[in-house]
């Protein structure tokens, strides 16, 4: 009895210290705020208690902390009834008595997909949409000098009047991106505007010898009274500052108001892709009686480009060849719950395998993930989740006013919050949707109009599978093709695309995906099409399909750009194939991010100039016939066999970086393969072993 009473007692005093250490950590951070009369924004990820809603008992949530998703287990084990519900997550802040008469706002990055908050269990704002960033003012809601209780309740489950209705994808439920609590002054300039960044970079002529840039700023006042105030826009060359203009106004109470400066800068260092993705930087400042109360910058990467139905895509007067990937966000064992430690991996592997574009499929993906894209000078294709079914079934269009409304409202966040990226020269409106049932061509049209709108400065796209008036609405049309995977052979691509382009040579078309199923344990000796939805995908049938598909892209310069599906494995809990359920292994890289594909490597002897060579088939260990072909990839002009320590040649790589030694006689039992070029003194090496059974 009284082991018991001790244990309780324990468990109190543990669960109050807990507790305690949670306010104490909010108090002393939200006091640093009040030393400083600008805006403060502090990440809340630490210390939520969480729990499933309809797991009512007492005392049942457990501490998470954020990113999240309940999903990391179900969805990523195949399990096709994965958890899609409602899931509680739980806060307490502490508001200082001293912080009244600033502005509170809540800002989440990213929660899917319907958000209801909260406050001291009092409703504030519902978000609706699974991608985007979004925020809530809760200057008025909280009470200041207590303890202040937060409670989001996100849902996951199927609705539909929201985007997407289907996706051959895991719609992972949670808070799976930072929340953040902002703190500014009562005038301010404004987060509220989609949860832009409320100074928007408008590049409205730019050229080698010229940029005219307009800075859009939006100026929230919530106070009673009217407020003289002083903007100020710098703009700096690294930390050379090159431009400073500053604007009086005069600002009504509760009102937002639209600022506008317009400046230009002479032969302009322009952001160019990988080669230079220079960026100035450009802060807003709100002065009031000679204090500075709040401020933001932002980048400003200045490009022109175009995009030439026979001749693909120009960057600043110069062609530039699209050698792209698309990308999902989730990976093994987190789900959609990554941080940036797992975006910055991804960015070095492609980086690494030479990607200058990247179409980010299927949805906004985080804001910092952008960012990465804008420093390495990467051309991105970014897009809403207006998702058909592909080959499953269901739609993704409903025809009615709340999923309209909805689509147009998540076209609005991407575009707002991303607008001031350089990476970012198209906007995707759909991808896979069909013209049966619901019709969603006039609503396409609406969408694009809407596009335009909201920023006249670039294209938009789409990705189609079929033909139809579908395909004529956007400034840009790519195709998901997979000729060699779902039928037919690579060359069907050839002919597709020649009877496309000469049928209509006046559109602008793109491969938006093109890709096959690779497992790193399936491997064979002869080169045999698999089944796409069988258990069987060998490594060295990927390879072939890559292959093969890019000499019949990379021979067409009016492919204005080509995006591989995929650039990692990614979870699909409804998927029954390759090496286990649960996951789309189109990948070029493993789900888990730590084994490169053997196509990985053919991209990277065509698309990156660092000395390298690959040999193919290294995972095939065990093989059954004496006589075998091994292939190389490699950017150098040649490059050796060798057996067992004894040449096989030396021979030329073709235009594709490939080369091959074919029938060649392996001993019974261990043989040692290798491959060697050479770089000036430099020697790259590749090597493995493999076993003729006896």
């Amino acid at each position: 009895m009284f082991v018991i009473y001790y244990i309780y007692i324990f468990s109190y005093l543990i669960n109050t210290m807990h507790k305690l250490k949670v306010i104490l950590t909010t108090y002393l951070i939200l006091s640093s705020v009040l030393i400083s009369a600008q805006r403060q924004q502090f990440i809340l990820n630490n210390d939520w208690m969480f729990r499933l809603s309809h797991v009512v008992e007492k005392n049942s949530a457990y501490k998470v902390d954020l990113p999240h998703t309940w999903n990391q287990i179900d969805a990523l084990q195949g399990k096709l009834d994965y958890k899609r519900g409602v899931g509680n997550y739980e806060k307490t802040i502490f508001i200082d008595q001293e912080l009244k008469g600033k502005r509170l706002f809540l800002k989440f990055d990213g929660a899917n997909n319907i958000t209801n908050l909260l406050i001291n269990k009092k409703f504030v704002g519902e978000h609706r949409g699974g991608y985007s960033s979004f925020i809530f003012e809760i200057t008025d809601k909280v009470l200041y000098g207590e303890n202040n209780s937060i409670l989001v309740r996100v849902n996951n489950a199927e609705q539909l009047d929201v985007m997407p209705l289907v996706g051959d994808f895991n719609m992972y439920g949670g808070i799976y991106r930072d929340v953040s609590l902002l703190i500014t002054d009562d005038v301010c300039i404004s987060p509220t505007n989609y949860a832009a960044s409320g100074l928007q970079l408008i590049q409205d002529s730019v050229c080698h010898s010229f940029a005219n840039i307009r800075a859009r700023i939006d100026i929230s006042n919530a106070s009673a009274s009217e407020q003289n105030l002083e903007l100020r826009i710098d703009v700096k060359d690294q930390n050379k500052g090159i431009i400073h203009k500053n604007k009086n106004i005069i600002i009504k109470p509760y009102t937002n108001e639209l600022v506008e400066f317009d400046f230009s800068i002479n032969n302009p260092h322009l952001w160019n892709g990988i080669e230079d993705p220079f960026m100035y930087n450009v802060s807003a400042e709100i002065w009031r009686n000679d204090k500075l109360i709040d401020s933001i910058s932002q980048p400003l990467g200045l490009r022109f480009y175009s995009i030439d139905s026979q001749n693909g895509f120009f960057l600043n007067g110069k062609h530039l060849s699209l050698k792209g990937v698309c990308c999902h966000q989730d990976r093994s064992e987190v789900g959609n719950a990554i941080n940036k430690k797992h975006q910055e991996e991804d960015l070095r592997l492609m980086k690494e395998m030479g990607v200058n574009a990247v179409r980010l499929a299927h949805y906004p993906h985080s804001s910092y993930f952008y960012d990465l894209m804008d420093k390495a000078g990467i051309i991105v294709w970014a897009e809403i989740p207006f998702i058909g079914p592909g080959g499953y079934e269901d739609k993704g269009f409903i025809d009615s006013p709340s999923f309209r409304s909805n689509g147009k409202e998540q076209l609005k966040e991407l575009i707002r919050q991303n607008y001031n990226h350089p990476s970012i020269c198209m906007w995707g409106l759909f991808n896979e949707l069909n013209e049966s049932g619901d019709n969603p061509i006039e609503y396409i049209n609406e969408l694009n109009e809407l596009a335009h709108i909201e920023d006249p400065t670039r294209p938009t796209t789409s990705a189609s599978n079929q033909d139809g008036n579908i395909n004529y609405i956007t400034d840009l049309i790519a195709w998901n093709k997979y000729n060699g995977w779902y039928g037919g052979t690579p060359k069907d691509l050839g002919h597709w695309l020649d009877n496309m382009h000469n049928s209509k040579p006046e559109l602008k078309i793109g491969i938006s995906e093109y890709g096959a199923g690779a497992s790193i344990y399936h491997q064979q000796d002869s080169l045999i099409k698999p089944k796409p939805v069988s258990w069987w995908h060998p490594e060295n049938w990927q390879t072939y399909y890559h292959i093969e598909n890019w000499k019949v892209i990379s021979s067409r310069p009016f492919v204005w750009g080509s995006f591989v599906w995929n650039m990692f494995d990614f979870g699909a809990a409804h998927r029954t194939e390759g090496d286990r359920p649960g996951i789309n292994d189109k990948g070029l890289v493993t789900f888990d991010r730590k084994t490169n594909k053997d196509a990985y490597y053919f991209y990277k002897a065509n698309w990156n100039e660092e000395p390298m060579i690959h040999l193919a088939g290294k995972r095939h260990h065990q093989r059954n016939h004496q006589i075998q072909s091994f292939m190389a990839f490699t950017n150098q002009a040649n490059a050796e066999l060798f057996v067992n320590g004894i040449s096989m040649g030396k021979h030329k790589t073709d235009s594709h970086s490939i080369v091959e030694w074919k029938n060649i006689q392996l001993n019974e039992g261990v043989n040692e393969i290798k491959v060697i070029a050479k770089k000036g003194k430099i020697k790259l090496i590749d090597s493995f072993e493999c076993i003729i059974a006896k």
